[in-house]
């Protein structure tokens, strides 16, 4: 069962949170797109799920996301590279008649959605804490910070 709803945020500093998180994870992605690609035209190679975690774990935007949000977000730039492998395949057979390419690079000073997963964030007095990469923890020392949690919400379950 998942819910979404839909939550305006007016404090600037949870805005500017937020931002600096998109902004982050638009420059992960960018920092994953350059290194699939560069795989690709070098070696022919098509990224693999957990091949970018293992080589942009030391990069800086994947420090400054908490980890699995990062994980999952270099995720979906491998996901991008197989569907390419795929549907390449399909036009060589045949089966396509416009060529596919290459995933290319988001706009520079963009935002992208960022997903956390439900084990990390908590529920704290009727607000959700988001947690915070390793390198905000030690630049800012603010491991978290909290959105209010929706006084309304419904669930219903979807099958």
């Amino acid at each position: 069962m998942y819910g979404c709803q839909q939550e305006l945020i007016k404090s600037p500093e949870k805005i500017s949170f937020l931002e600096y998180l998109c902004i982050t994870a638009n420059k992960l992605i960018n920092c994953g797109i350059y290194l699939a690609r560069q795989w690709y035209f070098k070696l022919g190679y098509i990224t693999g799920k957990y091949d970018l975690e293992k080589k942009l774990k030391s990069n800086r935007n994947y420090q400054f996301l908490y980890s699995q949000a990062a994980q999952q977000t270099l995720r979906g730039v491998a996901e991008a590279f197989k569907s390419y492998k795929e549907l390449s395949n399909k036009y060589k057979k045949g089966e396509l008649t416009d060529r596919p390419r290459l995933p290319k690079y988001r706009k520079k000073g963009g935002m992208e959605v960022i997903t956390y997963p439900k084990q990390a964030l908590k529920l704290e007095k009727s607000q959700v804490k988001v947690p915070l990469g390793r390198k905000v923890k030690a630049a800012f020392k603010i491991d978290s910070f909290f959105l209010d949690f929706p006084s309304n919400l419904e669930f219903k379950e979807i099958r």
